[in-house]
């Protein structure tokens, strides 16, 4: 850890960190613990935390890896490839296009679901709109019954 002297060189407490990321003061802790963070985190003269604005930056990020499904551990690990420094940027490149193909697919299956409810939406605006009877979710079209044939032996 370094030591810093927070007001001297503008670094943030955890608290100030917190409120401007979302996250909480325990999930920082733990963003720290789980090897989440792209840096070190500084200290002060008293040991408290000390971030600079390129930590809030990348734990802005971090916020949105997660927000998209990224697991802990691949963020872990992406942070790793960025404290080792340049000469691997191919992996980390590998990396993002795997959650990019994660993504991608989640976006295709939401695009389907928001099929559906707008498809719902219009018929049950349609059946209020007529001022119809009974419910328009059992008006739907049901597919055809399939017929199974049991032959006892």
């Amino acid at each position: 850890m370094t030591t810093v002297d927070a007001m001297a060189d503008g670094g943030l407490s955890i608290g100030q960190v917190a409120q401007r990321t979302g996250l909480s003061v325990h999930t920082l802790r733990l963003y720290e613990r789980e090897g989440l963070l792209a840096s070190e985190v500084r200290r002060d003269g008293s040991g408290r935390r000390v971030y600079s604005a390129w930590d809030v930056e990348w734990l802005a990020n971090c916020v949105k890896f997660r927000a998209s499904g990224m697991p802990l551990t691949r963020i872990s690990r992406l942070a790793q490839l960025v404290r080792e420094g340049s000469g691997n940027e191919a992996e980390r490149l590998k990396l993002l296009r795997e959650h990019q193909r994660y993504i991608t697919d989640q976006l295709t299956q939401l695009h389907d679901c928001l099929d559906l409810i707008n498809v719902k939406v219009a018929s049950y605006e349609k059946h209020l709109a007529a001022g119809a009877s009974g419910d328009p979710w059992q008006q739907q079209p049901q597919p055809a019954p399939t017929e199974h044939t049991h032959q006892l032996g």
